[in-house]
């Protein structure tokens, strides 16, 4: 059986991120894993030949990314053990792109993700993240899915 050193664990804030975590964690118990816990915020549209916001606008975004980073740091303390090396990591960017990025640099053996439960209608007519990722991923995957309210 391969080894799994390091697991990734995208997460979107949502109701599920203990459930997710919780798989994460039983794995890494077993296997002596690292736990990546990943959340990707939007990149800041780049628009060529135009001056950055004003101060307080870059100001507001930087405080809700310290925010962020900070939720990350806790919903890491609430559901991993202390006795299983974690660390929680916010990059910015298309988050398709960037999970599967992150995944490649961290040498992760396993990607954790949820997966909503939608129509026939919409999976017809929009691909999800999850979807996404799955398609271009070449890393063993574990889905979870996610109940809507």
């Amino acid at each position: 059986m391969k080894e799994i050193n390091n697991i990734l664990v995208a997460i979107d804030f949502n109701d599920a991120v203990g459930d997710l975590l919780g798989y994460a964690e039983s794995i890494a118990e077993k296997y002596g894993s690292k736990i990546w816990i990943v959340h990707v915020a939007e990149p800041e549209p780049d628009f060529v030949g135009y001056e950055p916001g004003p101060q307080y606008i870059r100001d507001m975004k930087a405080e809700e990314f310290q925010e962020e980073h900070r939720t990350l740091q806790s919903l890491t303390e609430t559901f991993i053990d202390k006795s299983i090396p974690s660390e929680a990591l916010l990059i910015q960017g298309s988050t398709v792109d960037t999970v599967m990025e992150e995944a490649e640099k961290l040498n992760c053996d396993l990607l954790v993700l949820g997966t909503h439960k939608h129509s026939f209608l919409h999976n017809l007519l929009g691909e999800s993240v999850s979807l996404e990722i799955l398609k271009k991923s070449s890393f063993p995957m574990l889905t979870v899915p996610i109940e809507e309210d």
